[in-house]
């Protein structure tokens, strides 16, 4: 797998990942958000990463799937693309 550096390949490497565990049927892939990440920091003991400290990006992104919204939390190794962490935030009916 390839550098996982711009707003694009955030968004692809996500989809991916998203297809991935959901399947194809997803509709309405958005990234909400993109925080810098450092694997081996805790946040508690030195703050939030800055750009130069990262090594992986914390992306939360949302979908539709049989018309229930997901929310789902993915860190995305920066160097290949890699994801090393997944986890469901939210599941719910849109309003």
């Amino acid at each position: 797998m390839s550098a996982v550096t711009t707003d694009t390949q955030i968004e692809n490497a996500s989809r991916k990942a998203i297809e991935a565990l959901y399947g194809n049927e997803i509709k309405d892939f958005k990234v909400r958000v993109v925080f810098p990440f450092a694997t081996d920091e805790l946040t508690a003991q030195g703050g939030l990463p800055t750009e130069e400290k990262r090594d992986s990006w914390d992306v939360q992104v949302t979908f539709l799937l049989k018309g229930v919204q997901y929310t789902v939390d993915l860190v995305i190794q920066e160097k290949d693309g890699q994801i090393i962490y997944t986890r469901l935030i939210d599941k719910m009916e849109p309003l």
